[in-house]
């Protein structure tokens, strides 16, 4: 269990705007909250069943699609469809990554800046 203090001090994040993002991964379902001293925050379900794609929808709420206006450019319409294929193509990929992902490569990281003195 970890308290935003710990969290905003280790990661050099503002605490309102952690706060913020905490209140939004409770009400999406990541978090719990459990009030006290000793309280803090604890994901809701095992990292592994967590992807980054839902995590990133909770934070910043599902794209708006705008509808293409008739009569633009053929050079818009190109980037505009290169664009929503490059959309497509992240969430894919940021649906296949869990959060046990990401920590197992934070601890690779980790690992490689261990340092042995003599």
């Amino acid at each position: 269990m970890l308290q935003i203090a710990q969290i905003a001090c280790r990661q050099e994040i503002p605490d309102r705007y952690l706060e913020q993002m905490m209140t939004s991964l409770r009400k999406g379902g990541f978090l719990r909250s459990i009030r006290g001293p000793r309280g803090g925050y604890q994901l809701t379900r095992s990292p592994v069943q967590i992807t980054i794609a839902e995590v990133i929808d909770c934070l910043e709420g599902e794209e708006i699609s705008h509808n293409i206006v008739k009569g633009l450019s053929p050079e818009f319409l190109a980037l505009n469809a290169l664009t929503t294929r490059v959309k497509l193509k992240l969430a894919e990929h940021l649906e296949a990554i869990s959060l046990q992902d990401l920590l197992e490569e934070c601890d690779h990281y980790v690992k490689d800046q261990t340092m042995y003195f003599i």
